[in-house]
């Protein structure tokens, strides 16, 4: 080869090189310009949010509330489809495995950190099948009876469950949910047996017991605000360190005589499958933002007894870090097995 020959490869080359430098250049281009029209257009098509248990409780009433104001902003159908089972882990697997465009979510709450610790197998991996949007609301626990039981007080409610172990019957919205857990730590500190009795979500197990099926439940404030307001089912405490606006004449577990410092605080929140593209998640996260802050939205939630949280995926990503060793320990102390 002449070297007349070599500079003209060379110039061949250099100039093909470059050729691909600038094609490469144009499609990262056009990605990065794809994911804000993706996001923009989104959603095309209805939109799908998984509810892991049985229609009529407080997470179900939630997601309902923000669907309608949703579909209204989207100009698209939000439909609230409910899967319970399993504590909520059948419904999460199936999201696990819908595709990462942002049309299939999932409501979730601390059961998506107590399954991963609960479960031996689960058909998702908790920390890396889901990409956080919002946390929704925080809420506390409620431990109400039925006012035929004749239980007037958190001290006479344990009083009953250390002299006659397992003679009240507790109806759970969910095996091992916060709940479970919340009452396994009650049980643990004052010596309470009670004969606990799993529902796949917290609707079944408040219409058992107003219908006397059952004494009690341990459950979601806004789940049972309205029954308690009329008379209907008699509050003892909340599980959190403050009273409840909704509710502001029912005690905390310390203030009704229970342990010193006894506070677990359950949340709402909604994640998409893992892999779904940051734009998208983040309309999903200013969307829900704005809806959830809207003077109506907020008024509505807050007098049924939730609180408005909101902020950014980052911050759900953070928060569920925080309570995973926090859940892991009062787990092993509360003596709950592995499934």
């Amino acid at each position: 080869m002449t070297a007349t020959d070599k500079s003209r490869l060379t110039r061949l080359l250099t100039f093909l090189l470059a050729l691909g430098v600038l094609a490469a250049t144009t499609l990262h281009s056009a990605a990065l310009q794809a994911a804000p029209d993706a996001a923009a257009a989104f959603p095309s098509r209805p939109v799908r949010i998984v509810v892991p248990v049985a229609a009529g409780g407080s997470a179900d009433k939630l997601t309902r509330t923000l669907a309608d104001r949703l579909s209204a902003l989207w100009g698209q159908s939000v439909v609230v489809e409910n899967v319970a089972g399993a504590s909520g882990t059948i419904g999460a697997g199936r999201v696990a495995k819908a595709a990462p465009d942002g049309y299939t979510l999932l409501q979730q709450g601390e059961g998506i950190t107590l399954n991963g610790i609960l479960f031996r197998d689960l058909p998702y991996d908790t920390h890396k099948s889901f990409t956080p949007i919002i946390k929704a609301v925080v809420n506390p626990q409620i431990l109400v009876v039925h006012p035929g039981t004749g239980i007037g007080s958190l001290g006479e409610y344990v009083a009953r469950a250390r002299a006659q172990p397992e003679s009240i019957s507790l109806g759970l919205p969910g095996n091992g949910g916060i709940a479970h857990v919340a009452h396994e730590i009650l049980s643990q500190e004052t010596g309470a047996k009670v004969n606990y009795i799993p529902y796949p979500g917290g609707g079944p197990a408040t219409l058992d017991v107003l219908a006397g099926h059952t004494n009690a439940t341990l459950i979601t404030l806004a789940a049972v605000t309205d029954y308690v307001r009329a008379g209907k089912l008699r509050a003892l405490a909340v599980t959190t360190s403050y009273r409840s606006p909704a509710l502001p004449a029912v005690p905390t577990v310390a203030e009704a005589g229970g342990p010193a410092g006894f506070s677990v605080e359950s949340w709402q929140g909604y994640f998409a499958p893992a892999g779904t593209p940051p734009a998208i998640v983040a309309k999903i996260n200013r969307d829900i933002g704005a809806v959830l802050q809207s003077p109506e939205v907020r008024a509505q939630l807050e007098a049924q007894g939730f609180k408005v949280a909101g902020g950014t995926p980052q911050a759900l990503a953070e928060s569920l870090q925080a309570e995973q060793p926090r859940y892991a320990k009062a787990i092993k102390t509360a003596g709950l097995t592995l499934r």
